[in-house]
């Protein structure tokens, strides 16, 4: 009697099944390892490199750059308890320890006075925190960013994304928007990267709150106001999946096709769908410089070996990639040629070009641009640059583990 043969089914079953376990055992055991070394990374861990706030007058106001939690939280703070009528504030992440609670105390006390005060956080990525935290008094409306938006259409994409933005606006006279989310470890322990923008560019994000929250909200809706201001060289992109707009991504891409000299880049999770890598090899081709900065370890360490994925083109081509070492650096930057800027919430991943609500200021204004490269040099001396001989020298064990997942980029 002959042995039949496995039906071609049950092949791809196997191959997948085995795949699968193969994936759960390497990010198990890359977690495990990773939690070891940011045990040790913790003991001997030191500050990083930090550069105070600076100013500078763009043609659509001024923008004040903050490298530092506490710099930065203290003057959103103040800009909340100088608030006179309206407030906008929506995070990604509103930790329920004392920076979330100075938070909530000073929204509760301006809607106390008669501000009229607006908050938006994501349900999901708070998950951790306890409800009663988001209990806020009469007077703030809250607005939570539900865990599951698809109702009865599971598979639409448009109902998929998380709100990962970060947006502060006061009396639309003054805004902040970039990486920070609220919490005590991202004022002291995480390197990040925000701006505050006075002028006719602050009306950009108080629209961009004020047509999210209509959206969810369409019964208690805000009344905005128009803007007469039409200037292209400060301009607010904000993705909208719910009607398949996500123009950071082709912000990205046309800003990289224009670069003749230098691109610098830092990136909290960096994994470039095939046109931004290839924009910017071809970037490279034509002799353009390009630093990245990423993390050494990141606080998603799947992220990180799924980035590696992309190191030996880059490397070849001769992009300089510098690993931030022992802290977090969760910044959303870049410049090019020395005359444009983008700061924002999206990270250079699927998620967030193609994935989240997410907001970027784009500014074309050559200070700006010079003290963003500033920041990027003094962050560089914290930074171990991976050289092309230290990447093949890597182990055969992480060349395994990168094959393995990089199936997973897609997804991230």
């Amino acid at each position: 009697m002959l042995n039949s043969m496995p039906s071609p089914r049950r092949i791809v079953w196997e191959v997948v099944k085995a795949w699968l376990i193969a994936v759960t055992l390497t990010v198990v055991g890359i977690m495990t390892t990773t939690k070891v070394r940011k045990v040790l990374r913790g003991q001997r861990a030191h500050g990083f490199p930090v550069t105070a706030p600076q100013s500078v007058q763009t043609s659509r106001g001024a923008a004040t750059t903050y490298t530092y939690g506490d710099d930065l939280f203290d003057d959103m703070i103040s800009a909340i308890e100088a608030a006179e009528h309206r407030v906008f504030f929506e995070s990604f992440i509103v930790k329920g320890d004392a920076e979330g609670r100075r938070f909530k105390a000073a929204l509760q006390a301006a809607a106390a006075r008669g501000v009229q005060v607006y908050v938006v956080y994501d349900g999901f990525a708070n998950l951790v925190v306890r409800p009663s935290f988001y209990r806020f008094a009469p007077g703030v409306h809250v607005l939570r960013y539900p865990i599951y938006n698809a109702g009865l259409k599971p598979f639409t994409p448009r109902r998929w994304g998380r709100d990962h933005r970060k947006i502060l606006v006061v009396d639309d006279t003054v805004g902040f928007v970039g990486g920070y989310n609220i919490g005590s470890t991202y004022a002291t322990q995480w390197r990040d990267t925000h701006v505050r923008i006075t002028g006719s560019a602050v009306w950009d994000l108080a629209n961009a709150f004020i047509d999210f929250w209509n959206t969810l909200r369409p019964g208690e809706a805000i009344v905005g106001t128009g803007s007469t201001d039409w200037d292209p060289r400060v301009r607010i992109h904000r993705n909208i999946p719910r009607q398949l707009v996500f123009p950071i991504r082709n912000m990205y891409l046309e800003a990289i096709d224009r670069a003749t000299r230098r691109i610098k880049i830092t990136a909290a999770y960096f994994i470039p769908d095939s046109d931004i890598l290839g924009a910017l090899l071809e970037a490279r081709a034509r002799g353009v410089e390009i630093d990245i900065i990423v993390p050494e370890i990141s606080n998603h360490v799947v992220t990180d070996w799924l980035s590696r994925g992309f190191y030996g083109r880059l490397l070849e081509a001769g992009v300089r990639i510098h690993r931030y070492r022992d802290h977090m650096v969760h910044a959303k930057t870049c410049t090019i040629d020395g005359e444009w800027t983008t700061i924002g919430t999206a990270n250079i991943d699927r998620l967030s070009l193609s994935g989240n609500y997410e907001i970027n200021v784009e500014v074309v204004d050559p200070a700006l641009a010079a003290h963003l490269e500033a920041v990027f040099a003094r962050d560089l001396t914290n930074c171990a640059e991976l050289t092309p001989a230290d990447w093949e020298r890597r182990w055969f064990v992480s060349r395994i583990c990168e094959l393995l997942l990089s199936p997973l980029r897609p997804l991230l």
